[in-house]
């Protein structure tokens, strides 16, 4: 029995030992808690996703808290009303915030695009890119297995008969779709007002753009010609439009003879948003 009591002691006093041993650990090697970054980052959306340019939301939280940057309106998954409420806590000026969209920049559905090999391989955007250039004629176009739409963490995209489509009011410009793209046919467009997209991106000539698909942009300058603000060019036989000059006229979309241009009324889109 004395045996049995002795080992009790001995585990009990090692136990209060490392017990006190840890109590002073933690006191001595305590890192100093922020608690304005803390404030800031119960604000911020938790989507990690990057688009503030830092690794996550507790890195921007850390960089707002410390001086690192002075921008509340970086983080566009939590839009204005985020920006206002971190900028109280930080003690920063709400700066201008221009809600924005993505858009897929393709029209190659089952329809309209031509396939050229059967893929039957993992279903991954990025996968099938590999295999010359993925199953549908034209190299330029939407793959359509959605990559983007595991990479959305707001449920913002579906694929709808063989290519991506985004819809505005859920989207929130966290741009992980644009980094998942292998193709690189996923743009941000504000959704102040109206504006003319090129919704393709095939660089062939007209005849070989045509052939592959029916909505391909053909390079023949109409739009180019009607445009009275300078805001659309043509590089590499596709039309181009610059977003900061183009004033939603509509007057490309109407001459453009394969309907390659749409007008996308964005804001129509920001009032559901706001809803």
């Amino acid at each position: 029995m004395s045996l049995v009591l002795l080992s009790v002691s001995v585990v009990s006093a090692i136990g209060l030992i490392s017990g006190v041993g840890l109590a002073i650990a933690s006191k001595i090697m305590a890192v100093p808690v922020d608690e304005k970054a803390e404030n800031i980052r119960e604000f911020l959306p938790g989507a990690n996703c990057g688009a503030c340019g830092f690794s996550g939301c507790d890195a921007y939280a850390s960089a707002l808290s410390c001086g690192e940057t002075k921008d509340t309106t970086l983080c566009t998954p939590g839009g204005k009303e985020t920006a206002v409420k971190i900028a109280e806590i930080a003690g920063l000026e709400v700066g201008d915030m221009e809600p924005m969209t993505a858009v897929v920049l393709c029209q190659g559905n089952h329809h309209n695009a031509a396939d050229k090999l059967i893929y039957s391989g993992v279903e991954s955007c990025r996968m099938a890119a590999q295999v010359f250039g993925g199953p549908k004629a034209c190299i330029y176009g939407c793959i359509g297995f959605g990559d983007c739409v595991k990479a959305c963490p707001f449920d913002a995209i579906s694929i709808c008969d063989g290519v991506a489509r985004i819809n505005p009011a859920l989207c929130r410009a966290c741009r992980l779709c644009v980094n998942s793209c292998p193709k690189g046919i996923i743009k941000m467009l504000p959704l102040t007002k109206p504006k003319a997209a090129v919704l393709c991106a095939n660089k062939e000539k007209g005849a070989l753009a045509r052939k592959q698909c029916k909505a391909a942009c053909i390079g023949c300058m109409r739009c180019v010609k009607v445009c009275d603000v300078g805001a659309v060019s043509v590089t590499n036989f596709c039309a181009e439009v610059d977003y900061e000059k183009c004033t939603g006229c509509g007057k490309c979309v109407e001459v453009c003879p394969t309907k390659s241009i749409g007008l996308l009324d964005m804001k129509r889109f920001a009032a559901y948003r706001a809803e």
